[in-house]
Formats: structure tokens, C-alpha cells, sequence
């Protein structure tokens, strides 16, 4: 039973590390379309139930096609073939302009939530965007200039971190925050809901 449980707990993680991505680039896609598209959706609507699309809906179905979607991309990616089909949607989802930029971000996101944020040395605080305001940042690097340390802090935008500024600070201007990398990660990306202390 350990087995098994291990098996599927791999596997289904496996499979959210890949389809988070895509789900997020099909999501703002969808917006946009949706958006663009407004004025022509009455028609298309029409035009469906004119096929005979009767709109009909099971409640908790897309729940269970969800996760099995998650399972059976987690499935594909853990053998090799599966593997080379998924570096060709990824190389494909790289080369389209507008989709190349929300799906990189969107794995960014992943990437630092799987490695724990393992590109950031330490979370601290830091005054910004003015005087008596603390900000959460990532420090980022830690270079000495004309005999004063300075400090690479990045500040993330909620609930994006891969998007956000890369700013310079004396590090006398820099305070400790308490948080683990991790944690302030978890406080950025739910918009401040998910507290570390």
C-alpha cells in the first residue's frame, strides 16, 4: 500500500509542476480571448444551441477530469517518451511571442516554488516604496563598492513574484525579516493571506 501511495503522490506531483504552467497561459489566454471576443459571444452561443448544445452541467465533473488530467500528465512525464513530448510542447509553448511570456513566468513561479526560492539567499525587509513602509524582499547578491556593502534585494509584486524590482540598498538599510525563504515566498504569492508567523 506504501507503494502505491508513493507511486501516486510522485506521480500527481509531477504532473501539477507541468500542467500549472500551462494551466496559467491558458487561463490569461482565455481572458484575453474572452475579453476581444465580448461582442461576438452571443452569436457563438446561439450558434452552439442551434447544433444542439443544451449547456447541461454535472456539478464536481471538472474536478475529476482536472485531477485526472494532473495524474496522467504526471504519468507521461516521469517515462521517456513522455519526457521528449513534453520538451517539444515546451520548446513549442517558448517560441509563440505572446504565450512565450506568460508560460516562462508562469514556470518561474513553479520553478521557485519546487526548489524552495533556492535563488534567494535570505527574505528580509526593507523601506519601500517610501520611508516607514516594509516591503518583503529576496536578497539576490551582496557586492562591496567604494568600501560600502551593498545589497541586491529583489522585491516582488503580489501575488506575482516573477514580476517586481530589482533594487539596490546599503545594507545597514536592510533588517532581517524571520521568515524563511520559503515561507515569505508563501506570503507573497496569496497576496499576504498566508502568514509566517
Amino acid at each position: 500500500m506504501k507503494v502505491v501511495v508513493k507511486h501516486l503522490k510522485g506521480v500527481f506531483l509531477a504532473g501539477i509542476f507541468i500542467v500549472i504552467p500551462f494551466g496559467i497561459t491558458i487561463f490569461i489566454l482565455k481572458f484575453l480571448f474572452n475579453f476581444a471576443d465580448g461582442i461576438l459571444g452571443s452569436y457563438l452561443d446561439g450558434l452552439m444551441s442551434y447544433y444542439g448544445w443544451s449547456g447541461g452541467h454535472i456539478p464536481g465533473i471538472g474536478m475529476i477530469i482536472g485531477a485526472l488530467v494532473i495524474y496522467l500528465t504526471g504519468l507521461v512525464a516521469t517515462n521517456v517518451l513522455g519526457n521528449r513530448l513534453l520538451k517539444l510542447g515546451d520548446d513549442l509553448m517558448t517560441r509563440i511571442p505572446l504565450v512565450k511570456s506568460i508560460y516562462s513566468s508562469s514556470k518561474q513561479l513553479i520553478k521557485v516554488f519546487r526548489e524552495g526560492g533556492s535563488s534567494y539567499r535570505r527574505a528580509v525587509f526593507v523601506e519601500w516604496p517610501r520611508p516607514g513602509v516594509r516591503a518583503v524582499g529576496f536578497v539576490t547578491a551582496e557586492v562591496e563598492r567604494e568600501g560600502e556593502r551593498l545589497v541586491v534585494v529583489y522585491i516582488p509584486t503580489m501575488p506575482n513574484p516573477t514580476s517586481g524590482f530589482a533594487l539596490w540598498f546599503r545594507e545597514c538599510d536592510v533588517h532581517e525579516s524571520g521568515m524563511s525563504v520559503e515561507d515569505a515566498v508563501k506570503f507573497v504569492v496569496s497576496g499576504g493571506v498566508v502568514l509566517p508567523y
